[in-house]
């Protein structure tokens, strides 16, 4: 890897873990907060659904797009699938810190499906922010060759974080 490679990548490795930490940290504490005098905000459920179903879109679509050659396209998509993670993470809290959280209430196999498909969302969820930021510090860096080895697994973790907080949604709208 070039001086100017590595530089770089040293320049973005703490912000990368400090937000990977902090970003769950911080949706942890919020979920405890509740905004006196704010009214629920109960119409941002749908939104986010749809906001994670977009993402979903723009990655397979990026995909598409670079193995198509056109990398201005995929970038763009990229950043804008970033923007909507971004967006959907801050509608997402602002949710919680005015409603109580749902109670999902399908019975038999459909809760444990429910149920296993919440946890890995949650959990993958965490997982996934570093893998994103790294695949984004070394796209813009410029070191495509590691970029393409971490987007390999960046993609199919994200697509399964986006698509499942859509089926999520779908599952547990009933019970708002």
């Amino acid at each position: 890897m070039s001086q100017t490679l590595q530089n770089n990548s040293k320049k973005y490795k703490i912000w990368i873990w400090i937000l990977s930490i902090a970003i769950p940290i911080a949706v942890a504490i919020l979920f405890t907060v509740r905004i006196p005098g704010v009214e629920r905000l109960g119409f941002l459920p749908p939104i986010y659904a749809t906001i994670n179903g977009l993402t979903a879109i723009l990655l397979v679509a990026a995909v598409i797009q670079i193995k198509s050659g056109n990398r201005k396209n995929h970038e763009r998509l990229m950043k804008t699938a970033i923007i909507l993670s971004a967006l959907f993470l801050v509608m997402y809290v602002a949710y919680h810190m005015t409603s109580d959280s749902t109670s999902y209430g399908g019975e038999g196999a459909l809760r444990y499906i429910y149920f296993f498909i919440l946890i890995s969302h949650i959990l993958l969820s965490i997982t996934v922010i570093p893998f994103v930021l790294i695949t984004y510090v070394r796209a813009i860096s410029g070191d495509f060759v590691n970029h393409r080895k971490i987007a390999r697994i960046t993609f199919p973790l994200w697509l399964y974080v986006a698509v499942t907080g859509v089926i999520v949604y779908v599952m547990i709208s009933p019970y708002y």
